[in-house]
């Protein structure tokens, strides 16, 4: 009787190990973001880009993920999430140790390309298993997650902002995190799920969210557009709009994370308690009006309260379409999670830089105030979001 018990903890013990492995993986992808985040005043300096040129550099990151994001379906069936996560983890230590150190403009070009690349493999993969995860444990925790991505960031800004204010090396400082990252990597790898139980075939190469997939695909295209401005123009805009120094500049994107890993960590039961189409309405009316209050203020705290807010609302719209796409009838699970991830994502890494053309024309709180608006506009497109109620009790 002794060994059956313990013959039957272990599945459920590999199964924790393997949520801490995947947690751990989400915490990476968010300290290396919000690392290269604070970094992006310096290189703007370094290189004497202006807002509009800088949106060129930023637009090399969303090139190189186009394809990886596009194509991140295909790749999850032909070789596993679990491989596709960890050659995309590696390569973003190594270009994440690198970028500082382009002595020239298409060497940067091209590592930003390549930075892209490996976020967008990263994310296909990470939430194919988050799902798979999630699905073994048959109770929300896909919130959970992406808490932990919301972690990283500010543990990512905090650290960076600490190392600009005591003028650390910057060098020294993204090779310390590239390496801590791998180390991390090194830990997960044993225990995220094998192909065999985690990836059927997802049938077409390109994962577009066409169909029943669209409405989901556009929430997370405009959650992601508005987190993809945090994360790129939040200590520019606090910096060299608002005048503050390079940490104070930092917490903008701090700020943001915590308010988001905060709401994240009650996701999961809010999920179990409302209803779709009211919860991404509300909280997109509190991104938007938190946004608003940090451009028309034009103060710094008052900056800080509305990235937080801006956080907060965000928290919780995007792993809702991630669910429903899995769980969509007809469509390969691999498909679905990669086809909204290809949405969101790339107006995660495209955001950035049509903000930076914005702000070209017109001024940073210009291209800050369009982001506002487009998270009013999920009120309109929540509705799209009701189907993932229906989804979500009828296997509950």
């Amino acid at each position: 009787m002794g060994a059956k018990a313990i013959g039957e903890a272990s599945p459920a013990t590999e199964l924790r190990a393997t949520r801490r492995a995947v947690l751990g993986i989400f915490l990476l992808n968010g300290v290396g973001l919000a690392s290269w985040a604070a970094y992006i005043p310096s290189i703007k300096q370094k290189f004497g880009f202006s807002d509009a040129a800088l949106g060129v550099a930023l637009l090399a990151v969303a090139a190189g993920s186009v394809g990886a994001l596009l194509f991140g379906g295909y790749l999850v069936a032909r070789c596993g999430s679990r491989a596709v996560l960890l050659v995309g983890a590696v390569g973003f230590c190594v270009a994440l140790s690198l970028l500082l150190l382009a002595p020239t403009l298409p060497l940067l070009l091209a590592l930003l390309a390549c930075f892209g690349a490996c976020i967008g493999a990263m994310e296909v993969a990470a939430n194919v298993q988050a799902f798979r995860v999630e699905e073994r444990y048959g109770r929300p925790i896909m919130s959970t997650f992406h808490a932990l991505f919301s972690v990283g960031g500010l543990l990512g800004a905090v650290v960076a902002g600490l190392a600009l204010s005591r003028g650390l090396p910057s060098v020294a400082h993204m090779v310390g995190v590239a390496l801590g990252l791998a180390a991390l990597t090194i830990l997960a790898a044993p225990h995220l799920l094998p192909a065999d139980t985690a990836d059927p075939a997802c049938g077409s190469a390109l994962a577009l969210p066409t169909g029943p997939l669209l409405g989901l695909g556009l929430l997370a295209f405009c959650c992601l557009v508005a987190e993809g401005a945090m994360a790129d123009w939040s200590a520019v805009y606090l910096r060299d709009s608002l005048g503050t120094g390079p940490g104070f500049a930092a917490a903008g994107y701090a700020a943001f994370s915590v308010a988001m890993a905060a709401g994240r960590f009650g996701g999961d039961a809010l999920r179990a308690r409302l209803r779709a189409v009211p919860l991404i309405r509300i909280s997109g009316a509190l991104a938007a009006v938190g946004l608003g209050v940090a451009v028309l203020a034009a103060q710094p705290l008052a900056a800080l309260a509305g990235f937080a807010c801006v956080g907060l609302g965000l928290a919780n719209i995007v792993p809702v379409p991630f669910v429903a796409a899995g769980r969509t009838p007809g469509t390969a699970v691999g498909t679905g999670v990669a086809a909204v991830a290809s949405a969101g994502y790339f107006g995660f890494l495209v955001g950035p830089p049509v903000i930076g053309f914005v702000a070209q024309a017109t001024s940073l709180a210009g291209g800050l105030g369009l982001v506002a608006l487009l998270m009013a506009l999920l009120a309109l497109l929540a509705q799209g979001a009701a189907r993932a109620d229906s989804v979500e009790h009828d296997e509950g």
